[in-house]
């Protein structure tokens, strides 16, 4: 290309820029230049970013604790991951979080706003623990976070009927409310005795907060269990006048060793028996009249009972008189064709040494003469809308449930059992039921409650007057109840379904909760003949030696198929085994026992108690302590006399004798153990 420009007179001056040529010869120049100021841009971006990221990424985390937009994971002082929490609910917007001292806190997710926590709190040097808190603000959101468990074993949230030590997760179950149930007649639900809260074996403990509207699910597949807060499509009511906005909030601690850390947590969030019950009842046995009679119960099977318990030379720390004295369930008078004379009955009994319990429950049936006066009175849990009484079913009929919100139930209540102690004498009182699955699914109270397992908690209220010699079978957030808890009803079988195979995982499981003064099933289960091993309507021979064994090393033996039932060798081993508890477990139990209204520590314990680093320990489910020192290794199978036993490190003296010291576990396989006999080991 040319450019012309201006000359002198008579022409022009024509000049040749090489315009082109200069254009072609610069390019590169500027190219690389251009090229340059972008990587010059993109680096500077690049940094700003990385440096923005490391402020981000510094910003959520706090101690050993990293949160992401799906969900945190925490390390313990090692650096290994031992625990992780997936958000189910939603994900997180990270730019709307921030970090104020040692809480991380997010204003939003993705598409909603929400109030969300984490904060780091070191109550002291061994232990570190996180409060986390999700709060939706649009109701009817459920909140839902997964816990991944393949890291360690857990153990605690309830008893079931299929009850094993450490928990066993199987399937997929969408998370379901968690409160109380009668789990002998509902076998899926969870149990009576249960609690929020959940400890691992490599010391990470979960405990979640009373106040949550709490569902539990879990899935076998993914290995998490689901904790989801939610009130719609649930039994649970938000306060009166509160919006339904779903709050997820909990507490996860780390500790150094799984003792420790349990026994920080059960000082820290759980209650406390005030008292010890009755020594006797730690010493002598309970009899109790329903596996062998069942409702058919009367005055003369009833002393023909006590006399038998002389007879054989047996001690007795009281009878049990079970269902059906009544001639309707809900009311509070002897059946006079039943018990024509139930005042001379119980002098007789008194003056033959025996102290009488009696069986009691929370229903009033429609046919009792009692339920209108319920009615009328408003004594009765209420539909929702508080205007009629809820007629509820249970094992023995239709009828009422008593409101035991209502301060005029309780002391209607309270006010029947006091007759019956001073009319008869009667020492005591066996609590039955409790269990919120026996309300309806939506019900009012005089006193609104937002958790229906509140109304077992109110329930166990009712035998604090009688706590000495009391038994109930449902708790909740009940620790501070001073008397007996007993596992629900376990059937004339083997197995881990409600058999003598559930027993010690129960018991554990029980322990772990905070419940210790534990009374076990009655020895060799209910027998019932369509619920029991063989074809006879008594449990099996071998299967109810084993578990009188068993049952001498529990706080507390209790009787109802009575051993004569059998032959002289069963009576012989019974005296035995109540000869051996009286001597060795009781003194070493109530000892314990004294010790659990200042430390809450169990009183039975799972091996790990003391090998807190013993990978193998974490998973036996058939041998247990008795505190520290006292170790003991059932046989639980049919047909067997021998097992293998796991033996601590430590110096231990068996039964027989023999002594073991020894510096590292060991197995003893196929270890002797007679029909007669039951393998245990002191700490010597």
């Amino acid at each position: 290309m040319y450019q012309v420009v201006p000359g002198g007179a008579g022409g022009t001056i024509t000049d040749v820029i090489p315009k082109q040529k200069h254009s072609k010869d610069t390019r590169p120049l500027v190219g690389a230049g251009v090229i340059g100021l972008v990587l010059v841009i993109a680096a500077v971006t690049a940094w700003c970013y990385y440096i923005a990221s490391l402020r981000k990424a510094e910003l959520l985390k706090t101690q050993l604790l990293d949160l992401n937009k799906d969900g945190y994971i925490i390390r313990n002082q090692g650096g290994s991951i031992v625990f992780r929490m997936d958000f189910r609910s939603g994900t997180l917007d990270l730019d709307s979080c921030s970090k104020e001292g040692e809480m991380l806190s997010c204003e939003s997710t993705t598409d909603r706003k929400l109030n969300f926590f984490i904060e780091t709190v070191r109550p002291k040097d061994t232990v570190q623990c996180y409060r986390v808190r999700w709060e939706e603000l649009v109701p009817d959101i459920p909140v839902e976070h997964a816990m991944t468990y393949k890291f360690a074993h857990w153990y605690g949230g309830a008893v079931s009927a299929i009850q094993h030590w450490p928990i066993s997760i199987s399937g997929q179950q969408a998370p379901k409310p968690f409160v109380t149930s009668d789990i002998y007649s509902n076998r899926n639900e969870f149990g009576g005795i249960l609690e929020s809260y959940w400890l691992s074996s490599n010391a990470t403990a979960i405990k979640i907060n009373n106040s949550v509207p709490f569902h539990l699910g879990w899935n076998d597949t993914e290995k998490t269990m689901s904790f989801q807060a939610r009130y719609n499509d649930s039994p649970f009511k938000p306060n009166p006048g509160e919006i339904p906005c779903a709050e997820l909030s909990y507490r996860v601690c780390v500790g150094l060793d799984v003792t420790s850390m349990h026994k920080y947590m059960v000082r820290r969030y759980f209650n406390k028996p005030n008292k010890v019950p009755a020594k006797v009842m730690f010493r002598h046995p309970i009899w109790s009249t329903w596996a062998l009679h069942k409702t058919d119960i009367d005055q003369e099977k009833l002393l023909t009972y006590a006399a038998n318990i002389h007879r054989y030379n047996f001690n007795c720390s009281h009878l049990e008189l079970d269902d059906r004295y009544t001639s309707r369930y809900g009311e509070f008078e002897f059946d006079q064709t039943k018990f024509p004379n139930a005042s001379d009955m119980f002098q007789k009994l008194k003056s033959d040494g025996f102290l009488v319990s009696l069986w009691i429950h929370p229903f009033v049936n429609y046919d009792s003469k009692n339920f209108h006066t319920c009615v009328e009175r408003g004594l009765f849990v209420r539909e929702p809308t508080g205007r009629l009484p809820a007629l509820v079913r249970w094992w023995n009929g239709i009828g009422g449930i008593l409101d035991f919100t209502n301060p005029e139930a309780r002391d209607w209540f309270s006010y029947e059992l006091r007759s019956l102690r001073s009319r008869y004498g009667v020492s005591s009182f066996k609590f039955d039921a409790g269990e919120t699955n026996y309300l309806p699914w939506k019900f009012s109270t005089r006193t609104p409650i937002r958790d229906p397992s509140f109304f077992t908690r109110r329930y166990t209220e009712m035998a604090i007057p009688y706590n000495d010699r009391a038994e109930l079978r449902s708790g909740y957030q009940s620790q501070n109840i001073s008397c007996f808890f007993r596992p629900i009803d376990r059937d004339s079988v083997w197995g881990y379904e409600l058999g003598l195979k559930s027993l010690i995982p129960t018991v554990l499981t029980i322990s772990i909760l905070g419940y210790q003064f534990i009374l076990p099933d009655m020895i060799g289960g209910n027998a019932y003949l369509n619920r029991t091993d063989g074809n006879r309507v008594l449990p099996d021979r071998e299967l109810y030696i084993r578990w009188l064994e068993l049952s001498a090393f529990m706080p507390s033996m209790q009787f109802s198929i009575p051993p004569w039932e059998y032959d002289n060798e069963v009576v012989e081993i019974a005296r035995k085994y109540t000869a051996l508890h009286e001597s060795i477990v009781a003194p070493r139990v109530l000892e314990l026992a004294g010790e659990v209204l200042d430390t809450g520590d169990p009183i039975i314990r799972p091996l790990w108690w003391i090998a807190t680093g013993d990978e193998t320990a974490y998973k036996i489910d058939s041998q247990f302590l008795i505190g520290d020192d006292l170790m003991v290794a059932p046989v639980l199978e049919p047909g067997k006399q021998e097992r293998d036993i796991y033996l601590p490190a430590g110096r231990w003296k068996s039964y027989k004798g023999e002594r073991f010291d020894i510096k590292e576990p060991l197995h003893l396989t196929d270890y002797p153990v007679d029909l007669d006999e039951i393998a245990y080991f002191v700490w010597v």
